[in-house]
């Protein structure tokens, strides 16, 4: 595998994020490395997809942070769903589909067309294990806003970060490396910028995790998987 495309993208994020839900064949990571190599640039804040609007092609994040986003006439924001690198920004299947929400960038980064499945079996399979994924993350955070204490919604949003980007071999026993501010965490889990802060306070004077400079470490993902009740999602085998 080589690490670098022709624009000097790293495409190994991708390749293991997709690589981890289903095995990939030799033109498979041909396939994904030659789209790396023409993916285009987009800046912090950019929207890259606009709610409403019809997308023309399915789209990976090659680097950096995006969110799926909707917003309230008076500027209140949901963050629905964080996109990390080896996510597909929007996805084209169905005839002229609509996007139902926005996606934002959070960071600077890039993105690429993801290659036509239907001429790469060993991308189809990882992709529908990917879309199957993407339903279980929704879930998931219905789930928080729904049932969850702000103590726990951190808890359990970290945790998931935490797994996703271990997929794409860039988290390891709970540490891993975000751009996110708390008031996107506020965004993200329906509770204010102060409400935020004061949870992370107790969090850390706890012991149960550390952030600093944009480093977050979860001190015993197990215990704190436990307490949340959130399964660790295996994708060794394809998900149905």
């Amino acid at each position: 595998m080589k690490p670098l495309g022709k624009n000097n993208v790293t495409v190994e994020p991708v390749i293991r994020r997709l690589g981890s839900l289903a095995p990939l064949d030799g033109p498979a990571v041909t396939a994904l490395q030659e789209a790396v190599d023409g993916a285009a640039s987009f800046s912090a804040r950019q929207e890259l997809v606009r709610e409403g609007t019809e997308i023309q092609h399915s789209l990976l994040l090659v680097q950096g942070w995006a969110a799926r986003t909707r917003c309230l006439e008076d500027g209140r924001r949901q963050i629905i769903h964080f996109l990390l690198p080896g996510d597909f920004i929007a996805v084209a299947t169905a005839d002229r589909p609509i996007a139902s929400s926005a996606v934002t960038a959070l960071t600077d980064g890039k993105f690429c067309a993801a290659p036509d499945p239907s001429a790469f079996p060993a991308l189809r399979a990882a992709y529908a294990v990917s879309h199957a994924l993407d339903e279980a993350y929704l879930l998931g955070q219905i789930m928080r806003l729904g049932r969850l204490s702000a103590h726990e919604r951190i808890q359990d949003l970290l945790l998931e970060l935490s797994d996703r980007l271990e997929l794409a071999g860039m988290a390891q026993d709970g540490q891993f490396s975000t751009p996110l501010t708390q008031e996107m965490l506020a965004d993200a889990l329906g509770l204010t910028p102060v409400h935020v802060n004061r949870t992370l306070q107790q969090a850390r004077q706890a012991g149960e995790l550390s952030w600093r400079n944009g480093e977050v470490a979860l001190h015993d993902p197990r215990e704190i998987r436990r307490k949340v009740g959130r399964l660790r999602l295996r994708v060794s085998q394809p998900m149905v």
